[in-house]
């Protein structure tokens, strides 16, 4: 309301008498309503601040919450609310999210899902809960015809109306694991995901645990010397992950993605995983591939048997993918690849395993541990880069670890470490990215590093040891430096 606009209202009050008196009496209510604070608007939001949202606002509202999704389009948080509160559609407004009332309370789904697993486990099947539509997304994939399809639909019906909703995938659900190429095992064949430092400070990394219950040794050749150890398994059950631990305890296991086109991204943290969230998969059978989580806390049921907790998402892979890593593009590590229906020509679900859950199991942290930068730069690089190191050290120990440490390791472990390493194979440039790149990399990325000083050494080896395995594959996995 206006000031210009009051004096006028008070010029007809007067003459209008005792009338406008009891006018009065009824507008000026009206008046403070519509002076009322607006509801607050939802906040611009990426995805990673999104799921922290969620996980605070879950805590929060208590069984109110049914779930939450990433609207990436306007780039707000949507959450699921069940009933129509007032006072908690106020709570999440506040917050900065915009509510979503629905019929469907996460302890409903969760005990739908309970039928489910008690009704209906079928190789052939998944289902994951869709906070978008509030309902459990059950898939059926082409095998499950006859007795099993005709099952799965009467569990669907049993749970209710709009409580769950069933479709067929075109292919079968499978883990995407096959003997060909990257890092090897008893025959068989998968990605690395992410380099890993475990909790007495080993190097190692992270895999799919189809792939490690396969074989207790790896390989970064096809019938090479083994060059890491598996410690750790889980599949099936509750995930699909293992640990494996270089049999070199002097390999750099520093965090970064080689996207295949000469490009790194570096990975500073786990992070839980959104529905809607955009995300990135590497795999060594088809590289870079790109797409959305599309459900959380999926169950699939293969062939092997049944695995639980993990991301859902149209993300195309196939096999020799297993293990691959599942990451955003401003460096949080996601999922580790374990299988779907389809492949990177139809499209098809794939399913991934939460990094946050595998670390939690394993006791290990992203990366080498307190060492950060590129080729572990910052830590040999960092502290006696400081006399000649720093910028150096930063450069060739860092940036040449990025370059000599990137390009020696990636070009001369691209020539030595790569050829050697594109020849064997590297882990990805692992071992013999660890021997000839590690050699390489101790002779010319050695070499380099020593020059610019002993910070330059602790990069020449990551530089030997990762960049050969840039290239190794041509679809470059987890870089091990």
């Amino acid at each position: 309301m206006s000031h210009k606009r009051i004096p006028k209202r008070k010029i007809i009050f007067a003459g209008g008498g005792a009338a406008a008196v009891a006018a009065a009496a009824i507008l000026l209510p009206n008046a403070n309503a519509s002076q009322d604070t607006p509801d607050p608007q939802p906040k611009t939001l990426n995805a990673a601040s999104a799921g922290d949202l969620a996980s605070q606002l879950a805590s929060q509202l208590g069984e109110a919450f049914a779930g939450s999704y990433y609207d990436k389009g306007n780039q707000q948080l949507v959450i699921n609310v069940v009933g129509n509160s007032g006072d908690v559609n106020l709570e999440v407004k506040k917050a900065g999210a915009v509510v979503r009332n629905v019929k469907n309370s996460t302890a409903q789904l969760k005990s739908a899902s309970q039928t489910l697993k008690q009704q209906a486990t079928i190789p052939g099947t998944a289902w994951a809960v869709d906070p978008k539509t509030n309902q459990i997304q059950v898939t059926a994939d082409s095998t499950v015809t006859g007795e099993n399809w005709d099952q799965i639909q009467s569990t669907v019906k049993s749970l209710g109306t709009d409580v769950a909703r069933i479709k067929k995938s075109p292919g079968e659900f499978k883990p995407f694991v096959e003997g060909g190429d990257a890092i090897f095992g008893g025959g068989a064949r998968c990605s690395l995901g992410f380099n890993v430092t475990t909790a007495d400070g080993a190097p190692g990394f992270l895999t799919a645990g189809h792939c490690g219950v396969a074989a207790e040794a790896w390989s970064d050749a096809q019938d090479g010397e083994p060059v890491a150890t598996v410690q750790d398994a889980t599949f099936p059950g509750a995930g699909d992950f293992a640990l494996a631990t270089y049999d070199d305890a002097a390999t750099e296991a520093t965090s970064t993605v080689n996207t295949g086109d000469g490009q790194v991204v570096e990975i500073t943290a786990a992070a839980e995983a959104t529905v809607g969230q955009d995300v990135i998969r590497m795999g060594s059978t088809t590289g870079l591939n790109d797409g959305a989580v599309t459900g959380l806390d999926a169950t699939v049921n293969y062939a092997e048997g049944t695995v639980t907790g993990l991301i859902q998402t149209d993300v195309c892979a196939e096999p020799g993918d297993s293990g691959g890593p599942l990451f955003t593009a401003d460096g949080s590590a996601i999922g580790l690849t374990s299988g779907g229906s389809g492949d990177c020509t139809a499209g098809g679900e794939t399913f991934f395993q939460p990094v946050t859950t595998a670390l939690e199991a394993v006791g290990a942290t992203i990366g080498a541990g307190g060492a950060g930068g590129a080729g572990g730069g910052e830590a040999d690089g960092g502290a006696d880069a400081g006399a000649d190191g720093g910028a150096d050290a930063g450069a060739d120990g860092g940036a040449d670890a990025g370059a000599d440490g990137g390009v020696v390791g990636g070009a001369d472990a691209g020539a030595d470490g790569g050829a050697d390493a594109g020849a064997d194979g590297g882990i990805d440039g692992g071992a013999d990215a660890g021997v000839d790149g590690g050699a390489a990399g101790d002779a010319d990325g050695g070499a380099a590093g020593n020059g610019e000083g002993a910070a330059g050494n602790g990069n020449a080896n990551g530089n030997g040891n990762g960049n050969g395995s840039a290239d190794d594959n041509g679809s470059g996995v987890v870089e091990n430096r």
